[in-house]
C-alpha cells in the first residue's frame, strides 16, 4: 500500500507542476486587418513613443527596456526583409507597447482534484507581462497587424540576463507570427 500511496502523491505532483508549467507558459498570438497583403510593405520606422504606463515603475521610462525591445524588434524585422528608414516616408510605423499587471492564479482544481486540503490551496500571486506589437500603415494611419505575448515577469525585472532572453524570445515569438511573402 505504501508503493501506491507514494506513487499518487508523485503523481499528483507531476500534475501539479504541469499545471503550474502550463499557467506560466508563454502565450503568443497575432491579428491581421481583414483584406491587407502585407507584402505591400517593405520600409518602417519607429512611431511615436508611448505614452501609457507600464504598471511596473521599475521599467517606465526605462532606457535598457526600451532598447532591448527595439533592438529585438528591429533584428527581427530584418531578418524578414523590411528595411529601417530613417527619414523619408516609411511604409509602416512600427509601435510596441509593455504592460505588468498581478494576477491571481486560483487552484480550485487542485482541491477539486484531491491534491491539496483547503489549508493548502493558497492562490499564486504572479506579474504577468504582456508585450504588443503594432504596424500602421503610414499613410493611412490604419493598424494593419498586431501581435503581442504574456508570460509570467515575475523576478525578471531583478534579473538584467533573465529580462534580456524574455524580451527576445517574446519578440521572436511574437514576428514568427506576421505573415510575410519575401
Amino acid at each position: 500500500m505504501y508503493p501506491l500511496a507514494r506513487l499518487r502523491a508523485v503523481a499528483a505532483l507531476a500534475v501539479a507542476a504541469l499545471a503550474l508549467t502550463g499557467c506560466a507558459s508563454m502565450q503568443v498570438s497575432s491579428y491581421v486587418e481583414r483584406g491587407v497583403d502585407l507584402r505591400q510593405y517593405r520600409t518602417y520606422a519607429w512611431g511615436p513613443a508611448d505614452t501609457f504606463s507600464t504598471g511596473d515603475p521599475r521599467l517606465d521610462d526605462n532606457p535598457f527596456f526600451d532598447g532591448r525591445v527595439r533592438a529585438a524588434v528591429e533584428n527581427h524585422l530584418a531578418a524578414r526583409g523590411f528595411e529601417k528608414t530613417a527619414g523619408g516616408s516609411p511604409d509602416l510605423l512600427v509601435h510596441y507597447h509593455a504592460s505588468v499587471a498581478q494576477q491571481i492564479h486560483a487552484r480550485d482544481i487542485d482541491r477539486q482534484y484531491g491534491y491539496c486540503d483547503e489549508g493548502d490551496c493558497r492562490p499564486e500571486v504572479y506579474d504577468e507581462g504582456t508585450l504588443l506589437i503594432d504596424l500602421i500603415d503610414r499613410r493611412t494611419s490604419t493598424l494593419v497587424w498586431r501581435g503581442w505575448a504574456e508570460d509570467s515577469f515575475d523576478g525578471v525585472v531583478e534579473n538584467q540576463d533573465w529580462m534580456e532572453a524574455e524580451i527576445d524570445e517574446a519578440v521572436a515569438r511574437i514576428l514568427e507570427t506576421l505573415p510575410r511573402g519575401l
